[in-house]
């Protein structure tokens, strides 16, 4: 590997391997730079590498992928006949100082790489006859660019419904296209300085980490907003004029079923049944049994909600 710089993993805690990540740009975090990736944003990506967010917990599903990796590895061996070995080593290439690359196997014999995952059946479709599967794509276009190789390989086993292959050839331009949107992302890291805001759940949970104490003393005047502002209420009266027609369609659909539990119409599946739901009636309960001390069983969350109040006399 010609202008590969690489920094031992063996030996190292979970700990120090998150803080090394922290400083350069990994694969998994290339999807949610772009925008590209349900799990992550750019906003999201911003905040872990400038330290404002804590280090993520270590989930069962995430264990599960690190001791499944090596059988991955050994049906995928089985399945192409290759030979693949483990670096346990970060990757860096000079061309892309911002960026790492942390590889779960080299391919023997050949310029080329291969990641492993594993996933529940319920994502099966979507690895069902695609060339290559979305969701890995950018992770393994970050690869070949830090790498310098010809090919990427992927195996993704999922669960009960077996193992699916694919294999992504060297794109320059892609390769150029991401390491443009890398760089320019890591521009704002090393400034502090927070890139656009978009409107995904990733976004919204890091600005509830990161501005999670709050105070009252003083008002923020919100200088040019008034555009924005206005566009928020124009969106919330579209929004409750729309919940309005869309209950009003429902209730025409079950006038016309009336006892009847299931309607067709031609590309659309019908159904109106009872459900049956049950709530701990906590009041009732205390109520009924004044000694027993609930409070060990309650889960408190605490979060800042946003509320906007439209002033029309101002406006």
């Amino acid at each position: 590997m010609r202008g590969i710089k690489k920094v031992s993993t063996a030996g190292m805690s979970r700990e120090d391997w998150l803080e090394q990540r922290r400083h350069t740009i990994g694969g998994s975090d290339a999807a949610g730079i772009i925008g590209l990736s349900k799990w992550s944003s750019p906003v999201s990506v911003w905040a872990d590498k400038t330290g404002r967010l804590p280090d993520k917990p270590d989930t069962e599903a995430m264990r599960l992928g690190r001791d499944l990796e090596s059988y991955v590895a050994r049906r995928w061996m089985e399945a192409t006949g290759k030979k693949v070995r483990r670096l346990n080593a970060m990757l860096y290439n000079e061309l892309y100082p911002f960026a790492h690359a942390d590889i779960d196997r080299e391919v023997i014999g050949e310029r080329a790489g291969l990641e492993c995952k594993t996933t529940s059946t319920l994502d099966v479709k979507q690895f069902q006859g695609v060339e290559f599967p979305v969701k890995y794509y950018v992770q393994c276009v970050h690869y070949l660019a830090v790498t310098g190789y010809d090919r990427w390989y992927l195996s993704v086993l999922v669960f009960g419904r077996g193992l699916f292959n694919f294999v992504l050839e060297r794109d320059q331009a892609e390769i150029d296209a991401l390491m443009k949107a890398e760089g320019e992302f890591w521009e704002l890291v090393e400034k502090d300085t927070p890139p656009s805001v978009d409107g995904t759940e990733p976004t919204s949970e890091t600005l509830q980490t990161i501005y999670r104490e709050s105070s009252d003393a003083d008002i923020v005047q919100l200088f040019g907003r008034e555009g924005l502002l206005q566009e928020w209420s124009g969106i919330k009266e579209q929004m409750e004029a729309l919940k309005g027609r869309k209950e009003e369609i429902e209730n025409t659909i079950k006038l016309d079923l009336k006892e009847a539990e299931r309607g067709a119409c031609k590309g659309y599946g019908i159904t109106w049944r009872p459900q049956t739901r049950r709530t701990f009636q906590t009041a009732a309960f205390e109520k009924a049994h004044p000694n027993i001390d609930l409070s060990p069983f309650y889960k408190t969350s605490e979060s800042r909600v946003l509320r906007i109040t439209v002033n029309k006399e101002a406006i």
